[in-house]
């Protein structure tokens, strides 16, 4: 489908130049002189180049529709990652870095979204919230309640993010993944 090079949204996936891209910022700028631009920051869902692209509101670019589909994980194996497709139970193996820091979160039997072009896997989208442990946080200093500070805690899968002072070591919390950062107590 094509669409105006000013139509262009982040997250949006287009072929340019042969390859496949993924936008990741946008910004529109109309100059005093000549017409509008749309200046596209964007990477290469195959081999993660980046590059900047201004297109005018006159150029075309295709953009490419992804095949998505329901995928668990199974296990990690060294620097892979194995997946199984719920439908037709094939295992596929794709490298820990495609999920770059959200890798961390997978767990066992965790259903995720694959996106997939060509019957190529080129992003893995892992549940956006993900229940992990408290595996220790730091004390609280005195005084510092009356606001509403934050502490620095380590969950049990190695990542650091900061949590409220009522949060001890032990704590089931809910997790954001891709912003790493505190959400709420566990139920």
């Amino acid at each position: 489908m094509k669409i105006s090079g000013v139509d262009i949204r982040p997250g949006n996936i287009i072929e340019y130049e042969g390859s496949i891209w993924r936008a990741v910022k946008t910004q529109h700028t109309q100059p005093g002189k000549g017409g509008a631009y749309m200046q596209v920051e964007m990477k290469n869902v195959l081999d993660g180049r980046k590059t900047n692209v201004r297109f005018r509101s006159s150029e075309t670019v295709e953009r490419v529709r992804l095949d998505t589909k329901d995928f668990q994980f199974l296990y990690a194996e060294g620097d892979s990652l194995v997946f199984m497709d719920k439908e037709s139970y094939e295992q596929v193996q794709l490298p820990r870095d495609l999920l770059g820091d959200a890798a961390a979160f997978l767990a066992d039997g965790m259903d995720v979204t694959m996106e997939l072009y060509d019957e190529r896997p080129i992003s893995v989208q892992l549940p956006e919230q993900v229940e992990a442990t408290v595996a220790e946080a730091d004390a609280v200093v005195k005084g510092q309640t009356a606001s509403s500070s934050y502490k620095p805690a380590v969950l049990d899968n190695g990542v650091r993010i900061m949590v409220p002072p009522h949060i001890e070591a032990g704590t089931r919390v809910i997790v954001n993944v891709y912003e790493q950062e505190y959400v709420r107590r566990a139920d």
